[in-house]
């Protein structure tokens, strides 16, 4: 069952124009959300997220149609636990690159299972060829067009790790294919600034905002690859595999600051139990 354009649908079809700049140039924006007992986790820092790109691209997007579309479909299902994706594509123009006048967007919501075996594990990283392009807008938002990210992560699985290491065009570290970047160094975290071609994260929003709460002191640093080997833990987040701990890179294991690593995600566990009603972990879960 989804949402399309406020109306809901059976399956996992519906009919589509084939001129939708969403299938012709990836013209379009999407969002991936938790949900816990029924209730988005951070719907508003998402909604922000997507509306301010939106703004950025010209893409005419009613904040409400997703409010009232994320409302319908959790209604409709027995939501749970899950994961809602948002898409907006810019609807039907003609050939060419010109953004049309007259845009009818497209606006999706679907919905995915998700379990807590998914968040809090530990992945490893290989550094990559594709480079995060720091100068593209397109750097700071969730686009339809992720093909570099696709790639990024199929080269990496074939050096047999979990995910990619994306540096910039200048060679600092920007991101995963899937993930913002953190290192814990003493008491400090530290983050890529969005000017290295880095995703604002609403994780990592929540992180800088919040880490005082787990005794570091958060801020944006440009790093390079080797402070990532230096570091006492290196940390990957998004919105529903959460804080991820970084055991090795490019085949050499890393530092893990235990203390630090446990804080953190307990910190994002009880800002999920506040804004959502239950802490999903609360069974059976080990935060180190």
């Amino acid at each position: 069952m989804f949402v399309l354009n406020d109306e809901i649908h059976e399956g996992t079809t519906a009919a589509l124009d084939l001129r939708d700049r969403g299938l012709t140039l990836g013209d379009g924006l999407f969002e991936t959300i938790l949900v816990v007992s029924g209730r988005p986790f951070m719907l508003d820092a998402h909604l922000d997220r997507l509306c301010s790109a939106a703004a950025e691209l010209r893409l005419p997007v009613e904040r409400e149609a997703f409010v009232r579309a994320v409302a319908m479909l959790l209604a409709e299902t027995a939501a749970g636990d899950c994961a809602l994706r948002l898409a907006v594509t810019r609807g039907p123009g003609a050939r060419g690159l010109r953004i049309p006048a007259d845009a009818a967007p497209n606006l999706l919501v679907t919905k995915a299972p998700w379990q807590p075996s998914m968040a809090f594990t530990d992945i490893t990283l290989a550094t990559v060829a594709i480079r995060r392009n720091e100068t593209s807008p397109l750097s700071r938002m969730k686009t339809l067009s992720y093909l570099d990210n696709v790639m990024a992560l199929e080269e990496a699985v074939a050096r047999s790790a979990d995910d990619a290491l994306l540096l910039n065009t200048e060679g600092r570290v920007a991101a995963t294919s899937m993930a913002n970047l953190f290192i814990v160094r003493g008491t400090a975290l530290l983050t890529p600034p969005v000017c290295d071609g880095v995703l604002p994260g609403t994780l990592r929003t929540l992180l800088l905002a919040q880490a005082a709460k787990a005794g570091l002191a958060a801020r944006e640093a440009p790093l390079a690859p080797e402070d990532l080997l230096e570091a006492d833990a290196v940390l990957a987040t998004n919105s529903l595999r959460l804080v991820m701990a970084v055991a090795a890179l490019d085949g050499r294991t890393l530092p893990r600051a235990e203390k630090a690593v446990a804080a953190l995600r307990g910190l994002v566990r009880n800002a999920i139990s506040a804004a959502c009603g239950r802490d999903p972990f609360a069974v059976g879960f080990a935060a180190g």
